[in-house]
């Protein structure tokens, strides 16, 4: 027998509309969402994440009643971008593409691109769609099966309309790298030189490790109270311990993880009980309390901000 893969996640949502409607008892407005395995007979794979036959896709399928989708499709397209901007992409670096109506897809009344300006040009890492009730309709038509929608509010039956977003994630995960990754000119270790620091400047929400945590040297005493602050930390956020090579060195190797915090416990702290914490962007240091480590990093991993926070800026 003869099987066929999906080139989307969407259709999966719209065969299973009513059963989700029955079992979730949501009115409309409501969305549903998955990530998955996508498909597409791409002759010839080429441009890295841009053309492949096999990716993953984030999709929403958020049902409307008629009338009322050009409004929510404005309302979810700057969700959309909201979103970008919220995992830490600089808006200078995002921009929209509207499709114009002769370039529609067969299925959409209006479409629009969030694109990023990676450094090959500006590609699409979004799309969104008004695709009206063409999904619904179509699998209404050619199965029998009802795929309407009583409003206990209106006492009407009505086919949805659909706002769809598509997200690639292969794509996203690229930007997310391709935004944060800087070359930086800094002072090196050497008093008066100058050397060249590889950073990652993602949100310190995506950062693989949140903060890592250094003995200054290899003492006993030392090393006690930085595995305390470690296993405290490690409760909440995910943390390294590490205590090999000069202070430098396991700054910058940090640094090119992308690590937000370095927290360094020195024989000043055994004294006063405080710790140095070193931010990833500005490389400035602060002593702070040993009991006031896991707070500081709550705050300013929630009043995290790009570079560039707004277009121009």
């Amino acid at each position: 027998s003869e099987v066929y893969i999906r080139p989307e996640t969407a259709q999966g949502i719209f065969v299973n509309f009513v059963n989700a409607l029955n079992t979730t008892r949501q009115q409309v407005p409501f969305g549903i969402a998955q990530i998955g395995k996508a498909f597409r007979n791409e002759v010839v794979a080429r441009q890295f994440v841009f053309r492949m036959r096999e990716f993953e896709q984030m999709e929403m399928q958020y049902f409307v009643k008629p009338g009322t989708d050009s409004e929510e499709y404005q309302r979810w397209k700057q969700e959309r971008f909201n979103w970008h901007k919220s995992i830490g992409i600089r808006p200078s670096k995002l921009r929209f593409h509207d499709h114009p109506e002769d370039k529609l897809a067969h299925y959409a009344k209006e479409a629009v691109d969030v694109q990023y300006e990676f450094p090959i040009g500006w590609q699409e890492v979004e799309g969104i769609h008004n695709r009206t009730d063409f999904d619904l309709g179509a699998h209404q038509k050619f199965s029998g099966k009802k795929m309407e929608y009583f409003d206990p509010r209106t006492q009407e039956r009505y086919i949805p309309y659909v706002v769809e977003t598509s997200v690639g994630l292969d794509r996203t995960l690229l930007m997310v790298l391709c935004d944060a990754y800087r070359e930086e000119e800094v002072p090196g270790e050497k008093e008066g030189s100058v050397e060249t620091r590889t950073v990652l400047k993602m949100h310190p929400r995506l950062a693989p490790i949140t903060a890592g945590i250094f003995p200054l040297i290899k003492k006993p005493e030392l090393q006690e109270v930085a595995r305390k602050i470690y296993e405290e930390l490690a409760e909440d956020y995910k943390v390294l311990y590490d205590e090999k090579g000069s202070i430098g060195k396991r700054y910058r190797r940090l640094d090119e993880a992308g690590t937000p915090f370095c927290i360094t416990v020195d024989f000043d702290g055994l004294e006063d009980q405080t710790v140095t914490i070193r931010e990833r962007d500005t490389m400035q240091q602060e002593r702070i309390a040993f009991d006031k480590v896991g707070e500081v990093i709550r705050s300013r991993m929630k009043n995290w901000a790009p570079d560039d926070p707004e277009p121009g800026s």
